[in-house]
């Protein structure tokens, strides 16, 4: 047993073995929000359930499928949410989270991004049932094609609209059109997206 060692912060540890604010289905959480990201044949899903008042977050529950990671990142934002305003919580990073549980190893970072994504989605679908579908839309947003200011946002939107490789990606946004100095981080978020919404 000495050869295995534990790679990730007690924190880590901790979110993972007793992790806070999971879904239990008899518990009758009635959310006011919901957000589901990810591919179950890939091995990562993550549900994200929010109840709000006044644009305040006031309870989270969530569930995954996925490694220590993924639910430890994802029990210790349930916990950093809770009483933000929801414009507040739409702007966490993964990298936000990761800082909280003391670092993940560099090759888990990727891990930890199905929970703000799922975050984001409940809040948009919250912003949808109350009339406000666009309201976040822009923000904090990252201009990936400078030729044609096409943004993160923009190549998400398309992933979510069916483009799952390079040419639908071009088809929809134009991206890589003029001078192509895009096309590998473009193509970096295209997989990354690809992966969280397929």
């Amino acid at each position: 047993m000495d050869q295995f060692q534990w790679l990730y912060s007690d924190i880590v540890k901790d979110h993972f073995t007793k992790p806070r604010n999971v879904f239990n289905p008899d518990e009758k959480f009635d959310a006011d929000a919901e957000g589901v990201v990810g591919n179950i044949k890939c091995g990562d899903q993550m549900m994200f359930m929010l109840k709000i008042k006044d644009d305040i977050i006031t309870d989270v529950r969530w569930k995954t499928y996925g490694c220590a990671s993924a639910i430890a990142s994802t029990s210790m934002l349930s916990e950093v949410v809770v009483g933000m305003n929801i414009r507040e919580a739409y702007k966490i990073k993964p990298n936000d989270v990761a800082a909280k549980l003391g670092g993940l190893p560099e090759n888990k970072i990727h891990c930890s991004v199905l929970g703000d994504k799922a975050l984001r989605a409940a809040i948009d679908s919250y912003l949808q049932k109350t009339g406000r579908p666009d309201a976040f839309k822009n923000e904090e947003s990252v201009v990936v094609c400078k030729c044609l200011n096409i943004t993160d946002k923009d190549i998400e939107e398309a992933v979510k609209a069916g483009a799952r490789d390079w040419h639908q990606l071009q088809e929809a946004t134009k991206i890589g059109t003029v001078c192509g100095g895009c096309k590998e981080k473009a193509e970096e978020l295209l997989h990354e997206f690809v992966h969280i919404y397929s």
